[in-house]
């Protein structure tokens, strides 16, 4: 069934009310977190494009992230999650080994070579001088070969639904579906009132915390807009354009999801058979995503639902009950005040 509940939408700008002349193929992003390496550029474009304000920037003790979670003032987040690797879980018989040649080796290779300014085993890129302190490897001493231990990074963002649950319940018409199919806040139409906070299943948007009359945008939803005034003028958004790795890709949703699968399916010929898109699924509980993951673990160890659904699926079923329901109880009334009128 296709309605602006749930369900598979091809395009969820028409179902908008956009059309022809003002109607854009829908736009969005694919992130590739098999050749992020953390620098963040992403999260400094970002905030330096939208003036989206300091949000602390404090180490938080359990990682080498210091920002910590999509927010009001985080529209980029670059997530680390540190992973040991036993080299018994992969290869069968060879527990309590030294780890050597493994399946990710092929990942820790494209690594290396970005570390040395060699892109060229991450596709086609352009070299890029990150300014990194050293060039030793993780886990590697003396020569020797390196360790089962891998960083997985992914920069996180709004993910743009197809049915944005955070849009159905704004009661003001702040967030708005664009022409080109992303979810927008219109910050001078935002009451503050919070009700699109619980109703994303991603835990994306947020009211921004700070001092008012200071802070720009006190108490009002914020979240990514994809760069809505950048693309509309055929730029790429900040966060594309500054990622060094082509981790971040922007472009037609459509033509991502191609690009996409043929990545995975590359990763899954060099031995890389973790590697797994989420979000590009049309028949997911969200209709698929405008901005989408290539994972190389669980969604869960990223930090992600593994099966979201739009918590307004089941907005039409709830009013017609709830229709129902008034109707008993009015025809209840009526029964018990023409019962009293006949005595």
């Amino acid at each position: 069934m296709t309605n602006s509940f749930y369900g598979p939408l091809a395009d969820p700008a028409g179902d908008a009310g956009w059309v022809d002349g003002d109607h854009q193929p829908r736009k969005g992003f694919f992130t590739d977190t098999s050749v992020c390496i953390g620098c963040k550029a992403c999260e400094v474009a970002c905030k330096e494009w939208n003036a989206v304000p300091d949000d602390g920037m404090n180490w938080l003790g359990s990682s080498y992230d210091n920002s910590g979670a999509l927010g009001a003032s985080t529209w980029r987040h670059v997530k680390f999650i540190e992973q040991p690797k036993p080299l018994g879980a992969q290869q069968a018989g060879m527990e309590g080994t030294a780890a050597g040649v493994s399946v990710t080796d092929v990942l820790n290779r494209a690594a290396d070579s970005a570390l040395a300014g060699d892109r060229s085993t991450l596709g086609s890129t352009n070299r890029v001088d990150l300014g990194m302190p050293t060039t030793t490897l993780p886990g590697q001493v003396d020569g020797a070969q390196r360790t089962e231990f891998r960083w997985l990074m992914e920069s996180d963002v709004c993910k743009h639904c197809t049915h944005a649950a955070c849009l159905d319940v704004c009661p003001t018409g702040s967030l708005f579906r664009t022409e080109f199919g992303t979810v927008v806040v219109q910050d001078d139409i935002c009451n503050g009132c919070g009700y699109c906070v619980p109703a994303c299943p991603f835990g994306v948007i947020d009211r921004r915390v700070g001092e008012k009359g200071v802070t720009k945008n006190e108490g009002i939803a914020q979240k990514c807009t994809l760069c809505y005034d950048r693309i509309g003028d055929g730029l790429q958004p900040a966060c594309a354009t500054a990622c060094p790795t082509q981790s971040i890709q922007y472009g037609d949703v459509d033509e991502l999801r191609e690009r996409a699968q043929k990545r995975v399916d590359a990763l899954h010929a060099a031995g890389v058979h973790d590697a797994r898109l989420y979000g590009e699924n049309g028949h997911d509980g969200v209709g698929g995503l405008g901005a989408f993951f290539l994972l190389l673990d669980e969604p869960e160890v990223y930090g992600l639902p593994p099966d979201p659904v739009v918590t307004t699926r089941d907005l039409p079923e709830m009013w017609r009950k709830a229709a129902l329901a008034a109707v008993a109880m009015l025809a209840g009334a009526v029964a018990v005040f023409g019962a009293g009128e006949r005595r």
